[in-house]
């Protein structure tokens, strides 16, 4: 059986008997004690959930985080949002090709890839240089990174997410420090691209599935990371202590705020523009998202979004602009810009 309808084009009505990868299944009981299972499935262009009330046991046995399944359902709307009547999953013994169920970067990624190790080779300071040519050379660490998401939910979580943001961080972090005066470039820059370096050991990937490590639900990316930019350090010869710890409060204060989860406030320069950007770039990506779904012309109200407290007034990504994201190039003729 090939795949033939994806999430994104799902209505309300729809029957669907399709191919889907199970993200989340979990057991919950009624009020009056009757076992079902909330399916979470997905594919390369969204994911929808929906309750199996029958043969719950059964279902459960063939709808593992990670798994392919065969699934019959009806669309059907709830609370206003699409959710799936599930009838019946189905094991299916393999696929012949994953990437249909895998989120992933709009970009290529050996045109990201590529773009980071352009940015490194700016960085006039050589401290700094070394060390990020420790983490995004070629080796394990860079190859991870370069697969990574940026978070389990929300924004850009899906492969090649957490090179995406950096990336996309990294150039309004150079113009803003062209912009203001006395900001230093490479200490900004370097900030940028590690931190959220420790989402390689915060976060897991298998079958499309992201979740926690043991580490990353006891220590936590911030931490995490700022032990990994001290160890590599530390095998820098004559690398500054002062520089190091201006860089670990860059990761230690980058979400903003205590309540945030950052252990520390911005309290740098560079640590403030950091946290904007940071901030900034998260929130694009939500409504890029949430755009990539709308025709070119079309215009409307979203669902509620719970991690922006609000709903949004969105019109589809132009044709163009979303041909220009996945080639990561500009129109022949015209010169790069920032934004």
């Amino acid at each position: 059986m090939n795949k033939r309808v994806f999430i994104e084009q799902l209505k309300e009505g729809d029957r669907v008997d399709d191919l889907f990868l199970v993200k989340a299944a979990k057991v919950g009981e009624t009020r009056v004690g009757k076992p079902y299972l909330q399916l979470t499935v997905m594919d390369r262009s969204g994911e929808m959930s929906g309750p199996v009330w029958e043969r719950v046991e059964a279902i459960q046995q063939v709808s593992a985080p990670g798994t392919v399944v065969r699934l019959i359902a009806q669309v059907q709307s709830y609370r206003d949002k699409l959710q799936l009547r599930i009838e019946d999953i189905v094991a299916v013994d393999e696929v012949s090709d994953e990437a249909l169920f895998l989120p992933a970067a709009p970009r290529r990624p050996a045109e990201m890839a590529e773009e980071l190790q352009q940015l490194i080779k700016a960085v006039s300071n050589p401290h700094l240089r070394r060390l990020l040519n420790h983490f995004f050379s070629q080796g394990e660490l860079w190859q991870r990174f370069q697969q990574a998401p940026a978070a389990k939910g929300i924004h850009h979580a899906y492969l090649g997410g957490l090179l995406e943001h950096c990336l996309s961080m990294a150039k309004v972090a150079q113009f803003l420090s062209a912009h203001y005066p006395g900001v230093d470039r490479s200490l900004l820059l370097a900030g940028v691209l590690l931190h959220d370096i420790g989402k390689i050991a915060e976060l897991t990937m298998s079958s499309g599935v992201v979740d926690y490590s043991d580490a990353g639900r006891l220590k936590g990316h911030l931490i995490i990371g700022c032990e990994m930019v001290a160890a590599a350090a530390a095998a820098i010869r004559d690398f500054p202590e002062d520089l190091l710890m201006q860089l670990q409060h860059l990761i230690l204060s980058h979400h903003g705020r205590l309540d945030f989860g950052s252990p520390v406030v911005p309290m740098t320069v560079e640590a403030l523009l950091l946290s904007f950007i940071d901030d900034i770039d998260a929130k694009m990506n939500i409504t890029e998202q949430l755009r990539r779904k709308l025709a070119p012309e079309e215009r409307g109200w979203s669902e509620y979004q719970r991690s922006l407290e609000r709903f949004l007034y969105l019109g589809g990504l132009p044709r163009e602009a979303e041909a220009r994201a996945e080639r990561g190039t500009e129109p022949a003729g015209r010169q790069p810009t920032l934004f």
